[in-house]
């Protein structure tokens, strides 16, 4: 099982090398929606915990997580991105255990705008109306357990996004590996391949262009066709370990890289507190290239994030409720904001 581990590895890590793009191709690929994670908890760490998420949260970021769902888990969030934009995302999911060692989950994300105005050549100031963008995926993914120490699972992502009279469909597809090692499994490692399908084109009636030619007493219509574009497709390489392993206390320490093929390459880090069984607090930060210089940024966020989550037994049942919560830094915006629910049966 390990050779096959490693050759899984190895092979991914070739894909992830072709496929790796720099920052000139930076805008050249679309359905940038499937980068925003949705998730409150995680955000917390800005994601750099990919090689130990546990349940619905890690099909964002390595979807191996998944099997480490003990019965079922129903989890939903809510995010205000980019706080004074308007733009707003809402994420619902349900996974639960099938046969011995396999979850199935579902999970479902839809980003709304708010109201635009509609405007046109003839009346640029609008007045006319407004329009509302509706861009959402829905993934289903599987996990398995092949052994105490090795953890693989995968997700099939539909996409959709479409104004009133332009829309473009896809699909996606995720895969994740991760491996558990250490003295009482203290330490993980973890490698996912993220948003790998075909192009997605843009069609509808709002690309038609109808027009009288010179000479002509009848309108023609012309239909354009728009450009394909390809998806925002990375690696994701993480490490995770236990600095601290008390009865009431455990501190994790965790590490990400971030290969991504149209825009640079990051690097996350973050910390979890876990003080008894129910209060978590969360610090990360997200670096890349430029950041903190006013000439070469070239992404609102700035680095820190934080969160916590309260856990709430009800009953003899085991069912347990969790609230969490998470904020990332932006310049320019008031940040992001997410508020999420996990009920963990």
């Amino acid at each position: 099982m390990k050779k096959q581990l490693s050759i899984i590895l190895i092979a991914t890590l070739g894909l992830g090398s072709v496929w790796a793009g720099n920052p000139d191709r930076a805008g050249s690929a679309g359905a940038s929606q499937l980068l925003i994670n949705p998730w409150a908890a995680s955000n917390g760490l800005v994601g750099a915990n990919m090689a130990s998420v546990r349940g619905l949260e890690s099909v964002f970021t390595n979807v191996a997580g998944l099997a480490f769902i003990d019965k079922s888990e129903l989890i939903t969030s809510n995010s205000i991105y980019l706080s004074g934009t308007g733009i707003r995302l809402n994420s619902v999911g349900f996974a639960t255990k099938m046969g011995a060692s396999g979850v199935l989950g579902l999970t479902v994300t839809s980003v709304t705008f708010g109201d635009i105005p509609i405007t046109t050549e003839d009346l640029p100031e609008g007045g006319i109306g407004t329009f509302s963008p509706s861009f959402s995926n829905i993934g289903v993914s599987y996990s398995k357990e092949f052994s105490n120490s090795i953890y693989a699972g995968f997700t099939l992502r539909i996409i959709g996004e479409a104004i009133s009279n332009v829309k473009a469909g896809g699909v996606a597809f995720d895969a994740g590996i991760r491996y558990v090692t250490g003295e009482n499994d203290k330490m993980r490692f973890g490698i996912s391949l993220r948003n790998v399908g075909p192009p997605m084109r843009y069609a509808g009636d709002g690309l038609t262009v109808t027009a009288t030619p010179q000479g002509s007493s009848s309108a023609l219509t012309v239909l354009q066709r728009s450009e394909r574009y390809e998806l925002p497709s990375l690696v994701n390489i993480g490490i995770a370990y236990d600095v601290v392993t008390e009865e009431n206390m455990v501190v994790e320490l965790n590490g990400m890289f971030t290969s991504n093929s149209f825009t640079k390459d990051q690097f996350g880090f973050g910390a979890e507190t876990r003080i008894g069984k129910n209060l978590e607090i969360r610090a990360g930060y997200l670096w890349e290239q430029g950041l903190g210089s006013d000439e070469n940024i070239t992404t609102a966020y700035t680095g820190p994030a934080g969160g916590l989550t309260v856990k709430l037994p009800t009953g003899s049942s085991g069912t347990v409720i969790g609230l969490d919560y998470s904020y990332r830094t932006t310049n320019p915006f008031n940040g992001t904001h997410s508020i999420g629910v996990k009920i963990s049966i």
